[in-house]
């Protein structure tokens, strides 16, 4: 294919801090879950302020470029004494999955314990009921499959394997809470150019030729610093822990200066796509975990990338 594989929007970034309402002290936002509601854009964006309070913040669009902050963050449940302990006041990297009719959001939620995976649910985006935590200690890059797989709601995390490494692994649930099932999809040392750690990224894409998962991958450069980039991949329609295709080179690395330059150097991080009626992929990823920004492509030039790149 001549064309690029993914093309970056060219007012990129789409959203920062300054963006947010006044007064909110918002000054980072990056790595937003994403949905395309009833012909609406929503965004769960991770936003930051100055005391590295983390909040998860819905932004609104009608054409997937153009995002409006609502004017308060997601109501979190702060006084439940569980939420309190094993969140902790660190809430992130949220993914939204439409499922029978609700949107349910996975994050992750950080403490003492380390880090877990906690779910919430909506039908307006105005208000949010939390369900409980999903899953053990030290796992992050939560999110739903958007159907079920052979009669179980099936998801992809990323359990940390001890030290600073980590592969993507698949799991299932008779009710999106008691989870288990668990097999390895794919292994951080399979993928030449994010041999530290990978996870899962967009919520996968279901296509004819199978699952299009758009991943991260890091990789540890003059020993000290992290490089963050997306690849991509195919899984079985009906056992997701099987890689039908991969592509070998990453489909996005950081080039920009708003992915080199941040609060976190030398990162283009995913947590959510939106597919087009047209086969258009709308791509959105955080800049050096600092802004918000897009990239586009299409089903059919990601899953040609799968079995030739």
């Amino acid at each position: 294919m001549g064309e690029p594989l993914v093309r970056r929007y060219a007012q990129n970034p789409i959203l920062k801090g300054s963006d947010f309402p006044k007064g909110s002290g918002i000054i980072r936002v990056f790595n937003s879950g994403i949905i395309k509601w009833r012909d609406r854009y929503m965004m769960a964006c991770r936003v930051e302020d100055r005391a590295l309070r983390n909040q998860i913040w819905i932004a609104e669009s009608s054409d997937g470029y153009h995002f409006v902050p609502k004017p308060a963050p997601v109501e979190m449940p702060l006084h439940n004494p569980e939420f309190a302990e094993y969140a902790a006041g660190m809430y992130y990297d949220p993914r939204i999955t439409e499922l029978e009719g609700k949107c349910y959001l996975v994050h992750a939620a950080h403490s003492a314990h380390t880090c877990r995976l906690s779910l919430l649910v909506t039908e307006d985006f105005e208000r949010f009921e939390w369900l409980g935590f999903i899953s053990e200690t030290d796992n992050r890059n939560g999110l739903l499959f958007p159907r079920k797989v052979g009669g179980l709601y099936a998801r992809l995390d990323r359990p940390n394997a001890g030290g600073d490494f980590g592969d993507i692994w698949v799991s299932y649930s008779p009710d999106l809470i008691y989870w288990g099932k668990s097999r390895c999809v794919l292994r951080n040392c399979q993928v030449r150019w994010a041999w530290s750690k990978i996870g899962p990224g967009a919520v996968p894409i279901e296509t004819t030729e199978g699952w299009l998962c758009i991943f991260h991958g890091v990789r540890t450069q003059c020993k000290s610093h992290y490089v963050y980039q997306l690849g991509v991949c195919l899984l079985d329609l009906d056992d997701p822990s099987k890689v039908i295709a991969r592509a070998e080179e990453a489909i996005l690395e950081p080039q920009e200066l708003y992915e080199l330059v941040g609060q976190t150097p030398s990162v283009v991080f995913t947590s959510g796509a939106v597919a087009e009626d047209n086969g258009e992929v709308k791509l959105y990823y955080g800049g050096a975990d600092t802004v918000q920004c897009v990239a586009t492509s299409t089903i059919d030039k990601l899953v040609w990338a799968c079995r030739n790149r």
